[in-house]
């Protein structure tokens, strides 16, 4: 397949907006556009938006709602497609900021509260959980998500390498729920998950339940899991004919929401993290 040519900016000459957020940063080593190989031939680099994800600048879906709005460039000429391939983000430009070499990934503990969502913005104008951050941190992607009603433990990372990392269901990491339930449940019937469950044509794997106490026809259940599907522990208790009343996540790998209080964000230090890392995958 012959390479494509090079981007060209647009006719309009449409400049990229300034970002009132980042200041100036020095930009790092000498980048190469590649043309996408053909299907099954190796590939000198990485796409754009995997490289911008892993500098911590947003996660991939953002980037590339950010390069159809010609925020993104490089050498002044406005990205066109997020399969842009690269081998550095020497000359990329964000807002018309360039973008330095990544940092060391750093990750935080961020105890989400009821009503926020796990994103960036909401074309509903609901709060999302980037209006409780504190607003000295620096640029976080949210490791998972905990839907609108459920609490706890929520990871935050710069690094989107390693945000992607701990998601990845082969990766193994076990995240921990207690959840609030009214109806009847056994412990045998919460120790049949142990072997998985489909509901609906979906198949979610191996869950480790244990029924905490119980008073009248509430229980507290608390779940272990790896996959992290969308709304997997509500889906699964639901199935059961439990009613969830409220959900929390106090786990996730080695992480332990503990008594953060609701708003909270703490960092987990840098040798921590490091041995961590080691132990992933």
């Amino acid at each position: 397949m012959p390479p494509k040519p090079p981007a060209k900016p647009p006719a309009s000459g449409r400049r990229a907006r300034t970002s009132p957020r980042r200041g100036p940063m020095r930009a790092a080593r000498p980048a190469v556009a590649a043309p996408e190989p053909a299907s099954g031939e190796p590939r000198d680099g990485d796409r754009i938006a995997k490289l911008l994800a892993r500098a911590g600048i947003a996660s991939r879906r953002e980037i590339e709602r950010m390069i159809a709005e010609g925020r993104i460039a490089i050498n002044g000429a406005i990205v066109e497609t997020p399969a842009t391939v690269l081998t550095s983000l020497h000359g990329v430009t964000v807002d018309g900021d360039p973008v330095k070499e990544p940092s060391p990934a750093r990750l935080f503990l961020f105890h989400k509260p009821v009503g926020y969502l796990t994103t960036e913005r909401d074309p509903a104008g609901r709060p999302t959980i980037y209006d409780r951050l504190p607003a000295d941190l620096p640029r976080l992607v949210p490791v998972g998500r905990l839907d609108l009603n459920t609490e706890g433990l929520l990871l935050m990372t710069t690094d989107g390498g390693l945000k992607r990392q701990l998601e990845l269901p082969a990766t193994g990491v076990e995240r921990t729920y207690r959840a609030r339930a009214f109806g009847t449940i056994s412990q045998a019937q919460l120790e049949e998950l142990i072997m998985g469950v489909e509901i609906d044509g979906m198949r979610y794997g191996r869950i480790d339940a244990n029924l905490e106490r119980r008073t009248g026809r509430n229980q507290w259940i608390e779940m272990t899991l790896t996959e992290g599907k969308n709304r997997e522990v509500r889906r699964v208790l639901e199935h059961l004919g439990l009613k969830i009343s409220r959900l929390i996540r106090t786990r996730y790998g080695p992480f332990l929401l503990g008594a953060l209080p609701p708003g909270a964000v703490e960092e987990v230090r840098q040798h921590d993290l490091v041995q961590f890392r080691k132990t992933l995958k």
